[in-house]
């Protein structure tokens, strides 16, 4: 999903077991692991004298599978994608995480009153928000005649020009229903039923000949760069880095954002469970959360951490205003629901290319 980051090897996951006063974690490498072990391991250490050993590959989810599978654990917590660790826990491949180890807020409410809603499952804990969001190219419009609302993004009258979405039917039939007024809260339910599909597709329908499709997370920013689109459908952190980092003038609309999980999880068979239990209690708190949340633009899955959260690490740009978390930027936001794409991805992604071809 945010693949700029992903710059490690895929051959570690099997590195020798921790020792006695360290634990493994199994990480995605790049800037995603820099932020963890800035906000994260080294904190940890700090505070338990526990060192941790940062292991990078391409998916955690794959040496996870296979090390629990063969025996042979080496890895104490993992962070992956939400999907697969409701996948890995089905298989009976995960420790379970009882919510109650997990940090209260800081005013002492619980961390499942503090947790955003599905962010935590039976052997996950979330540490971040990625989301999928509209963007477009501010010096293509003028000013105060920008797009301000995922409702523009369908509005070739008002916003003419092409239009990226990615080739597939999860999200876009999400963001047809928000866009086409439906509350964040009722579009899974709609969408469950023929008539809610129909009338995603028939939103799809009024901006489908506008439409250039991307398949890759890099191909979005490209195409706003290359002035192929006047907006498009994106991963928020590709078009922070664009924005931020390369000095692009893209800017991100948050109304109608689907946001989604990643996390720890413990492999079963973890060689230092206690503490790689403690460490995901110490890394999942307020502060921790907030300080990850300065390195990259992911958001807190906590809403105790969202004031908490400063500045980026170029030392002028304010983080708040960039993450999926922030309160201004939830207001109609959508979480994207898995159990929903498990039951129905094969049926509704056989209509959306039987709606291509068509």
């Amino acid at each position: 999903m945010r693949r700029f980051i992903l710059l490690s090897t895929a051959l570690a996951g099997f590195a020798l077991p921790a020792a006695a006063d360290e634990i493994a974690v199994l990480g995605w490498g790049g800037a995603y692991t820099v932020s963890q072990v800035e906000a994260y391991h080294k904190p940890f250490t700090a505070k338990t004298g526990t060192t941790v050993v940062s292991v990078d590959t391409d998916n955690p989810a794959t040496p996870i599978k296979a090390q629990v599978e063969s025996g042979n654990v080496t890895t104490d917590v993992a962070s992956v994608e939400y999907a697969d660790a409701v996948r890995l826990c089905d298989e009976g491949l995960l420790e379970q995480i009882d919510p109650a180890m997990l940090a209260p807020a800081p005013d002492g409410s619980p961390a499942t009153d503090d947790f955003l809603p599905g962010s935590i499952a039976d052997c996950f804990v979330a540490t971040d928000v990625f989301s999928t969001v509209m963007a477009y190219d501010k010096s293509k419009f003028a000013e105060g005649a920008a797009p301000a609302k995922l409702a523009d993004f369908f509005d070739l009258e008002k916003f003419p020009g092409k239009r990226g979405m990615r080739k597939s039917a999860k999200v876009n039939l999400e963001m047809a229903l928000l866009a086409d007024g439906v509350p964040a809260a009722e579009v899974y339910d709609l969408l469950g039923t023929p008539e809610g599909i129909d009338r995603a597709f028939k939103k799809l329908d009024t901006i489908k000949d506008q439409i250039v499709w991307w398949e890759a997370g890099a191909q979005p920013p490209q195409l706003l760069a290359d002035g192929e689109v006047a907006m498009t459908i994106a991963y928020n952190g590709r078009i922070f880095n664009a924005a931020i980092s390369e000095n692009k003038p893209f800017e991100i609309v948050w109304d109608g954002q689907v946001y989604e999980f990643e996390g720890w999880v413990i492999p079963k068979g973890a060689p230092n469970l206690d503490k790689a239990k403690e460490f995901v209690t110490f890394s999942t708190g307020s502060e921790p959360l907030a300080n990850a949340a300065e390195w990259i633009s992911y958001g807190p899955p906590r809403k105790s951490s969202a004031p908490l959260v400063g500045m980026y690490q170029d030392g002028k740009t304010e983080m708040g205003p960039h993450l999926p978390t922030s309160p201004e930027n939830m207001s109609n936001a959508l979480a994207s629901d898995y159990e929903f794409w498990v039951d129905r991805d094969t049926e509704l992604n056989e209509r959306f290319n039987a709606w291509l071809a068509s």
